[in-house]
């Protein structure tokens, strides 16, 4: 029920020999595994060695590397943030209350993430529950670009393909979280807390290749040309599909079941939402969605401070782009803090400190804006 976690499952397991990840791996240390194995024969014994490459503490199978890319994605498609708010103030010519709307509007895709994990285990599209939703994720958050990119040109068109692309990456979001929730489920939180490194990671550092170059290729190219760029990238979240495994669902599970009013689809529905519902009644997961709730609900100020920075101090696309970039190196340090130093810590500790810093740092910023 967390905003990074989904209610999706399946039956395969992912993640490959997990329980090895945890230990004292480097930070962002791509290192080879050394293991042996002994083979005899009349000519005597052999000894042979092998690898494997792992990333945070996490091997690197080809269905880690799938969740991998696919929060790589995550965090590259920033490379459109800096264009999107620069197309609606100057293109557009929409003030802050619009623009704040819009942004706000595109994050409703987020707020039903549970619903995609119940179609995509209920309604397995080509026969699969992972792949085909991958792919049509990618396709879909590749039209709503390149549709950006050429047609649209009104305030509308725009909500409507920046909301088409959120939902593009909230549904992939949400198959391969149910991907690290299935392999993270009974595991310690150390193991727990390098797989999350390893998505939060692949984010972070997705953030860190687009930050610069989205506000140069703003400045030097226009934000058409940017839009045009990012439509490419959805497509490597289809690419990567191909990574994982899973078994092909035999039989006539088609969409036609759920409107033809199937009876054992409906009942297995009911029987599906009567168990989120006693999940959610327990103290457990109903305080942390409570916590996640008041989180999210914090105002923001993302617009006012965007017209803030260019119309009075007349920061450039170039600037903010580097800003940008330090904020991104932030974020992949605080992964490699927390996954070298902070595993085997309490939730409850990392929560009140960081909750802490949070409040000071926003305190510190008041206090020099308003200077």
């Amino acid at each position: 029920m967390s905003v990074s976690l989904p209610l999706s499952s399946r039956e395969d397991d992912p993640f490959i020999d997990a329980r090895n990840s945890a230990g004292n791996e480097d930070f962002l240390a791509m290192e080879m595994e050394e293991g042996t194995s002994t083979s005899t024969s009349s000519g005597g014994s052999s000894r042979r060695k092998s690898s494997r490459l792992k990333c945070f503490g996490v091997d690197l199978s080809p269905d880690n590397v799938a969740v991998a890319m696919v929060y790589f994605v995550q965090g590259v498609l920033g490379l459109a943030k800096l264009a999107v708010s620069f197309y609606l103030k100057d293109d557009l010519h929409l003030d802050p209350a619009e623009t704040a709307v819009i942004t706000g509007f595109s994050a409703l895709p987020w707020l039903v993430k549970p619903l995609y994990g119940f179609i995509s285990d209920s309604i397995p599209l080509f026969g699969y529950r992972r792949r085909s939703y991958l792919v049509l994720s990618g396709l879909l958050g590749a039209l709503s670009w390149s549709l950006m990119a050429t047609f649209v040109d009104t305030k509308y068109g725009a909500a409507f393909c920046i909301l088409l692309s959120s939902l593009s990456v909230a549904f992939s979001d949400v198959v391969v979280d149910s991907m690290v929730v299935e392999r993270a489920r009974g595991e310690s939180q150390s193991v727990s807390g390098s797989l999350q490194s390893l998505c939060w990671g692949s984010s972070a550092f997705g953030g860190i290749v687009s930050s610069y170059f989205s506000g140069s290729l703003v400045d030097a190219y226009g934000v058409r040309f940017v839009f045009g760029v990012t439509a490419l990238l959805p497509l490597i979240t289809s690419a990567v599909a191909v990574l994982v495994k899973e078994q092909r669902v035999l039989g006539p599970a088609r969409v036609s079941n759920v409107l033809l009013g199937n009876t054992s689809f409906l009942e297995s529905s009911k029987e599906s939402i009567i168990q989120l519902w006693n999940a959610f009644r327990q103290p457990h997961v109903f305080l942390p969605t409570v916590f996640i709730f008041l989180w999210q609900a914090t105002p923001h100020s993302d617009s006012a401070m965007f017209f803030f920075t260019t119309n009075k101090l007349g920061f450039t696309p170039e600037f903010l782009g580097r800003v940008k970039l330090v904020t991104s190196v932030a974020s992949l340090v605080g992964v490699g803090l927390y996954n070298g130093f902070l595993k085997n810590v309490p939730l409850r500790k990392i929560f009140l400190a960081t909750t802490i810093a949070g409040l000071s740092c926003h305190w510190i910023e008041s206090a020099v804006w308003n200077e």
